[in-house]
């Protein structure tokens, strides 16, 4: 996935009002947009570097999104719209062995009442539903975590992708780590308990988990490597 134009670097100040974020950029400071609604533990910390996108759209009123932190000497993708285009273009380039044979890609599709799934692959033999979660949290060296804050939303992406299971696809949960210094991802079930819990339950009852972890570069962030789900 690449960035239409090259980023621009900054000093983050602030964020409020959950989508809005104050940043330093040349000693004068703008107010981009947050494409983040989790709670960004661990890397709203003033003086981060940061890095934004800026948008020629004379009709946008924030003109600025913030796109990347460093942490820890890391970068961290915090734009949560941009998961899915990472992972829709490690499909595309048969990047994941898991869907090297697919046939076909359907994004945000419909299931039941209420759900929508991220994509769903088909080939010749099976139809799978892929839910995307993007990673940021990071509280141990090397080691990523999610949910950053109690997930409702993931409580029912996991009771909703059962009930597809039930119906004869296959099924996966796929963890995008927006970062490039953990080499282990594991629940933060001392954030969310009951998602941990939903989560183990799933995954006895075939719920496929895959992480993976992403690479930066001066142009964009793509599918890198992956990473070991640490169980209990």
């Amino acid at each position: 996935m690449n960035f239409e134009k090259i980023l621009i670097s900054g000093e983050f100040i602030k964020r409020y009002k959950r989508f809005l974020v104050d940043v330093k950029i040349n000693n004068k400071i703008v107010t981009a947009h947050c494409p983040n609604t989790g709670s960004m533990l661990g890397l709203l910390k003033k003086g981060n570097k940061v890095w934004l996108s800026k948008s020629d759209n004379p009709e946008r009123k924030l003109k600025y999104t913030l796109q990347i932190i460093e942490d820890k000497k890391s970068k961290v993708g915090i734009n949560t719209h941009l998961a899915n285009k990472i992972v829709l273009n490690a499909l595309n380039d048969k990047l994941i062995p898991n869907f090297i044979e697919l046939k076909s890609i359907k994004k945000e599709v419909k299931f039941g009442d209420n759900t929508r799934f991220d994509f769903l692959v088909l080939n010749d033999f099976r139809k799978t539903f892929i839910e995307v979660k993007n990673v940021t949290l990071s509280r141990k060296k090397g080691v990523a975590e999610f949910p950053d804050a109690v997930t409702s939303r993931g409580h029912k992406h996991i009771r909703e992708l059962l009930k597809a299971k039930k119906q004869g696809y296959e099924v996966y949960l796929l963890y995008l780590i927006q970062r490039n210094d953990c080499n282990q991802f594991k629940i933060a079930k001392d954030i969310d308990k009951k998602y941990d819990e939903l989560l183990t339950k799933a995954v006895k009852k075939n719920l496929n988990i895959l992480c993976y972890d992403c690479k930066f570069s001066s142009k964009g962030i793509k599918l890198n490597s992956k990473i070991n789900f640490r169980v209990k």
